[in-house]
């Protein structure tokens, strides 16, 4: 049983000395909390950026730490008076556990079709083990308050700190994922942000998380760093397609019955790997293994595709591999040999925050009244734009016509669906 007053200190190359109370170490010590050691936080990028073998773990302890530096100067300066101790409780506990319920390989999964790994977290609060550690705190309803700040579904005047324009989660990843890159393109002020980080009262009287004023440059450079990470890190072509050969190979091994999205949930990395190497036909795994990626045989701007075209490659992955199985059948490749990618994320550069000018006026950065105050939000379209490429990758060199394929990106998916099912040619009907 932990002791009050008891603590460990754990030595991180990031932020020095993370200090966890006993209590809270049990958390660490679960099960489920120690799967997290081994899933890479970013999945496959390790294959291009060899220090990329950083861990959803190390990662979870640094936005722990992060919000005891947070609740720490909100309480020096007198802005948490009224809040219950509880809630601070479970603000540290849900930094902790906010990625609790990811998947192997960063967010391949999700996009693969798979729930949300917020949705998963509840699931694993469930593990004996965590449920134990957690029930300890005797806090009511513990595991469902963790579970809506998780998600971004609290009243709590806290939420801010774990889901949000400004949340810890932000701030921890792209500084540790570059440094563990070895890239310039993450730097952020943290000293600033956690400094500058103040709890605001909004029109109904509710107390929500906000920035002073005198943030407003940290958080524009932390907001840009973002828009650097996805551009040049997280959306690199060698990525992108190790990210599409590992999605094709389990969509495939679920459609096959060969592996259950429950079992995928509570896998590590190698252990996920492990069984799909297993599997028959799954020439895919040894590939990644062997970092035999698939090569480009087209990468286009996103510019160059119409406004809202091609969304359906990023959001409905049954469709998009439908329509690489037809297109890979007209070019006469094998099925599997030629993958689509069209990553997005419309809300990469979003806010939505409460700004306290220093004259004590409140504004809002996610209107068009505070944009003027924040200049990235007047470019957050183009800046996305920017950072997204369509690509076309495949094992082998084969003629994929490009303007057939920008042609597919000026279709719905309604449309698209249409085609598939007359059996017409994609490549012949978008001449």
């Amino acid at each position: 049983m932990a002791l009050a007053g008891e603590f460990e200190v754990i030595r991180d190359p990031i932020w020095n000395n993370i200090q966890i109370d006993a209590q809270s170490l049990e958390v660490v010590d679960s099960a489920p909390f120690q799967r997290l050691r081994y899933v890479r936080q970013l999945g496959h990028a390790f294959l291009v950026y060899p220090g990329a073998t950083h861990s959803r773990f190390e990662h979870a302890l640094g936005a722990y730490h992060l919000a005891h530096r947070a609740l720490g100067l909100l309480g020096e300066r007198g802005e948490l008076d009224g809040i219950p101790t509880t809630e601070l409780t479970l603000t540290r506990l849900a930094a902790l556990l906010h990625d609790i319920g990811h998947y192997p390989f960063s967010h391949a999964l999700e996009e693969a079709g798979l729930p949300s790994h917020e949705e998963l977290a509840v699931r694993h609060f469930e593990h004996p083990e965590l449920r134990a550690a957690l029930d300890a705190f005797g806090i009511p309803s513990i595991t469902s308050r963790l579970g809506e700040l998780i998600s971004g579904t609290s009243t709590s005047a806290l939420q801010g700190l774990i889901a949000g324009s400004l949340d810890l989660d932000k701030i921890e990843y792209l500084t540790r994922d570059a440094r563990m890159c070895g890239v310039p393109y993450g730097a952020v002020d943290v000293d600033r942000l956690i400094h500058s980080t103040t709890l605001v009262e909004d029109d109904s009287g509710r107390r929500r998380v906000g920035m002073h004023e005198k943030g407003v440059s940290a958080l524009e450079s932390l907001l840009f760093a973002k828009y650097q990470m996805y551009r040049n890190v997280y959306w690199h072509h060698a990525i992108r397609s190790a990210t599409a050969m590992f999605k094709r190979l389990i969509r495939a091994a679920i459609a096959q019955r060969r592996l259950a999205p429950s079992a995928i949930a509570a896998s590590s990395d190698e252990s996920l790997m492990e069984v799909v190497r297993d599997l028959p036909g799954a020439d895919l795994s040894a590939q990644l293994y062997h970092r035999q990626l698939y090569k480009r045989m087209i990468d286009v701007p996103a510019s160059e595709v119409p406004a809202g075209g091609g969304e359906w490659m990023a959001t409905d992955p049954d469709l998009t591999g439908s329509v690489e199985d037809r297109l890979a059948l007209e070019l006469g490749v094998p099925q599997g040999a030629l993958l689509l990618d069209f990553p997005a994320k419309p809300t990469m550069l979003a806010v939505d925050l409460p700004l306290r000018m220093r004259d004590g006026r409140i504004a809002s950065l996610g209107t068009e009244t505070g944009s003027g105050l924040l200049g990235i939000q007047q470019i957050t379209e183009q800046l996305h734009t920017s950072a997204r490429r369509l690509r076309v990758f495949a094992t082998q060199p084969c003629p994929v016509p490009q303007a057939a394929v920008l042609a597919l990106g000026e279709r719905s998916a309604e449309e698209i669906r249409a085609e598939l099912d007359s059996g017409r040619s994609l490549i012949r009907s978008s001449r």
